[in-house]
């Protein structure tokens, strides 16, 4: 079994963290776990997502970067990870005074098996963020923490200056994160193809619908009727790792998520990993028994798709013998952080 994402989904008070995840769980095909956090004693927060998740995991009594040991986190995560569930992601719901970089750290180097990290969503309130949060000289240490930013509320923007919000905060975050993606809507309407998989959907490969996301596009970020692309590629053979990793490291434009199988020769043997990267994240698993390998999909928005299958297919060309003692001590390096 592949371990199930674990995406964390902050963002200001108010700036629609709830309203996005209410619609990830209601595309259908879908099965999400929560884990809701909210600041005090009773959790509202749980109660306007309760109705949607057969069992949501909810802390109380404070953030969860606060609390003695996560707060709990780790129990919920566990209780999620079960493969009972069959859940396709974990969504962690962190209130609006949590830290990201803490809630990202708490995820990245916890122990729990079967889970991985899947990334940080910050939601951007569109209207309010350059008077709130954005409002100094430098930009909020928040931004380095983020792989995916959602500038919500756009329709609250005159028309002809919505672009320009979206540049502005995608200014502001890449002085602090070259490689974060940021992109606009209304109404938290992301498609969840760019965050993971669907289980219904999970074979499909091609474009992924964006699902009524906001608005006419006038620029790179912002959109109607937008999309997410999906490149695949596929190889015979053994991979050098040094070639997919040159790849994770430095993946192409606008690609937000890489995923498949490789194999990889090490003296006597062939072994399978799972590969995922999100943002500037990579995990790298071993296989379960009987994948077929290998194969290489690439998601982003707007992609240049002959450039990204170029990309993917150097990294699938088969290496001559064993893999480079340098490749092996790389893998094992990504193994070892990809370790819980």
């Amino acid at each position: 079994m592949t371990a199930i994402p674990v995406i964390a989904l902050t963002g200001h008070l108010g700036a629609g963290k709830t309203t996005l995840l209410n619609h990830l769980l209601r595309q259908p095909g879908t099965r999400i776990g929560v884990v809701v956090n909210d600041f005090g004693d009773i959790n509202v927060d749980a109660g306007l997502v309760a109705g949607q998740v057969d069992e949501p995991a909810s802390i109380a009594g404070g953030c969860i970067c606060c609390l003695p040991d996560g707060g709990g986190l780790d129990e919920a995560l566990i209780k999620l990870a079960d493969p009972v569930r069959r859940l396709d992601a974990i969504i962690v719901e962190a209130s609006g005074l949590a830290d990201p970089v803490a809630i990202a750290r708490l995820i990245a180097f916890g122990e729990i098996r079967g889970v991985r990290p899947g990334g940080l969503i910050d939601v951007v309130d569109a209207v309010n963020h350059f008077d709130t949060v954005d409002c100094g000289a430098l930009s909020p240490v928040r931004y380095g923490a983020a792989s995916l930013i959602v500038v919500n509320k756009l329709d609250q923007v005159p028309e002809g200056e919505r672009s320009a919000v979206v540049r502005r905060v995608t200014q502001r975050a890449t002085q602090r994160n070259p490689r974060v993606h940021v992109v606009g809507t209304t109404g938290g309407r992301i498609d969840r193809g760019l965050l993971f998989d669907a289980s219904a959907a999970s074979e499909v490969v091609g474009q992924l619908s964006f699902l009524d996301l906001a608005y006419e596009r006038d620029d790179d970020h912002v959109h109607d009727h937008a999309h997410a692309d999906a490149v695949t590629v596929s190889s015979r053979g053994c991979v050098d790792p040094d070639a997919l990793f040159d790849l994770l490291e430095d993946p192409p434009a606008r690609v937000f998520r890489l995923k498949g199988v490789v194999a990889v020769r090490h003296r006597t043997a062939v072994h399978e990993y799972v590969v995922n990267m999100v943002g500037s994240a990579s995990h790298i698993g071993k296989a379960p028994r009987g994948t077929m390998a290998n194969c290489l999909v690439a998601i982003g928005m707007d992609l240049d798709i002959d450039g990204v299958r170029a990309r993917l297919d150097h990294a699938l060309q088969p290496a001559s013998g064993r893999a480079s003692a340098q490749g092996l001590r790389r893998l094992a390096r990504y193994r070892r952080l990809s370790a819980g």
